[in-house]
């Protein structure tokens, strides 16, 4: 059945077997997961991070950004987890789908270099770089090159 909203329930490990209607957040091990609200059934995992899905809480609401894509799935749902609500979204065509994952792999190859480059700073006693730009105008920093490759993908700025 298609859902039209989901119950958050804070757990440190997923279950086995997931509930309809129930979207389970691990902060732990900061992850998310829930059945897919188009009814067909299959698993949906969302990490989270600043390169994946972003949860955030307002008492007993949650929300997820960006929205969930299955594109790999049969069903190829698209949807937005906004205050426990289920804002179905609009399909998109092949060119989109494949934009969103080149743009989605992106931001999790500079997450990880930036995750790397914090760790080998701070264990050589020196700060990571800040996210600005440089004398020149040229992006540095996570959020710097963010923007720019959302702008170089036509997704404008962040």
């Amino acid at each position: 059945m298609r859902q039209t909203h989901l119950k958050p329930q804070f757990v440190e490990f997923i279950p086995d077997q997931l509930d309809e209607g129930v979207l389970y957040i691990s902060e732990r091990f900061r992850t998310c997961s829930h059945k897919c609200c188009c009814g067909c059934g299959d698993e949906v995992v969302l990490p989270l991070s600043p390169a994946e899905w972003q949860l955030s809480r307002d008492g007993d609401f949650v929300s997820l950004w960006p929205s969930v894509g299955n594109w790999d799935y049969p069903c190829r749902s698209h949807y937005v987890i906004r205050r426990n609500q289920v804002r179905w979204a609009a399909s998109m065509t092949a060119h989109q789908i494949k934009r969103v994952k080149q743009r989605d792999e992106v931001a999790l190859r500079l997450q990880i270099n930036a995750n790397n480059t914090a760790r080998a700073t701070s264990a050589a006693g020196t700060s990571a770089p800040s996210a600005s730009a440089d004398a020149s105008g040229a992006p540095s920093g996570i959020l710097g090159i963010w923007k720019w490759v959302r702008s170089l993908l036509g997704f404008g700025s962040a």
